[in-house]
């Protein structure tokens, strides 16, 4: 697309990007239900394929057949597709018609998603836009075209040469970082090091102070093994490498506890005695966010050179031809996240 039909937003709000990920998933059905419940939070500017993102508003039954799954459902049209919105839509035209269908995995829907990213990375560089919310991908899908990356969080971090960079988890009652992301549960063990450990706390601080404006968050560690291995008698990862870390970092982060086991961290955390807690692996993060909350749930990437949000779940394949399933929820949340923690940066 050239540049001269590149968006300017004459405005003083935050400028929201938004990706609309996987062509063939659930991301044009919510970003179509999200914004109209966001008019006058911020300037929005959407990138993807514009006649993917318009087959979004019509029900199931609607659809031509070969754009449809399997199984077909009754679906209507929210009323809150309102076609009159401040918007700006920069249409990439890089998804074919010819037999296109959602949820299907598909190298050619991979590469647009990626090509979504890369022209999202432009407008961020020109100033164009203030802060990338993305929609879901299939990692299935970009590693078929060729892109062999877990996530948008690693892509986005090469993209920018962002070396150190923290996924925190967050809903309305908790905030989760990570040590590792998307690897095989048998490789966390060998995964983990002082290092990592150091690195994710004092990220996880720094995320805390700058994005949420917390002095000194008091953050809690979880352990590896069950109840923290129990001094050792469980796994030797708590005693080697995590006490080890935290007894250093002690000097530098004034409320920082654990290792606790999971389960206890994400409890003390719950009922408001963290701030945040530092969890291990993906599962640990997930599985009590998901619980207590998968509807407020948000990804956030800090470390890169802007703020990056995204919805806490996937490409819903399954229901993503039709709109009526699809929840808006959980994108409203990361694009208000978005606009907050850009918001705060800009208040320094």
């Amino acid at each position: 697309m050239s540049l001269k039909n590149t968006p300017t937003l004459k405005s003083c709000k935050i400028k929201v990007g938004i990706t609309l990920g996987d062509p063939s998933g659930i991301g044009s059905a919510i970003t179509r239900k999200a914004i109209p419940k966001l008019k006058g939070l911020a300037d929005f500017v959407v990138i993807g394929d514009r006649w993917v993102y318009d087959l979004a508003r019509l029900p199931a039954a609607c659809l031509p057949p070969a754009c449809r799954t399997g199984r077909d459902r009754q679906g209507q049209a929210g009323s809150s597709e309102l076609e009159a919105l401040s918007y700006k839509f920069i249409d990439l035209h890089n998804v074919s018609r010819k037999n296109f269908k959602f949820g299907e995995i598909k190298a050619e829907y991979g590469r647009a998603s990626i090509e979504y990213l890369d022209k999202a990375l432009e407008l961020i560089k020109k100033g164009k836009i203030d802060c990338l919310v993305t929609c879901p991908i299939s990692k299935e899908s970009i590693n078929k075209a060729g892109f062999n990356f877990p996530g948008h969080t690693e892509y986005l971090a090469q993209r920018t040469e962002t070396e150190d960079f923290l996924m925190l988890l967050l809903n309305k009652e908790l905030k989760i970082s990570l040590v590792t992301r998307h690897i095989p549960l048998k490789e966390v063990p060998l995964e983990l090091n002082k290092n990592k450990v150091s690195k994710t706390v004092l990220l996880t601080y720094r995320v805390m102070d700058e994005f949420f404006l917390v002095k000194n968050p008091r953050i809690v560690v979880c352990g590896l093994n069950p109840h923290a291995s129990d001094n050792g008698l469980i796994g030797d990862e708590e005693n080697l490498i995590i006490k080890p870390v935290l007894r250093v970092l002690r000097k530098r982060v004034k409320f920082l506890d654990g290792p606790f086991s999971s389960d206890v961290a994400i409890l003390k955390a719950s009922n408001r005695r963290y701030d945040c807690v530092v969890a291990m692996f993906h599962d640990q993060a997930l599985i009590p966010l998901k619980l207590q909350g998968a509807q407020t749930g948000v990804n956030l990437t800090f470390g890169l050179p802007f703020v990056r949000t995204s919805p806490l779940h996937g490409t819903a394949f399954d229901i993503a031809a039709d709109n009526s399933l699809a929840d808006p929820s959980s994108l409203i949340e990361a694009i208000r996240l978005a606009v907050k923690c850009t918001s705060n940066l800009k208040r320094d």
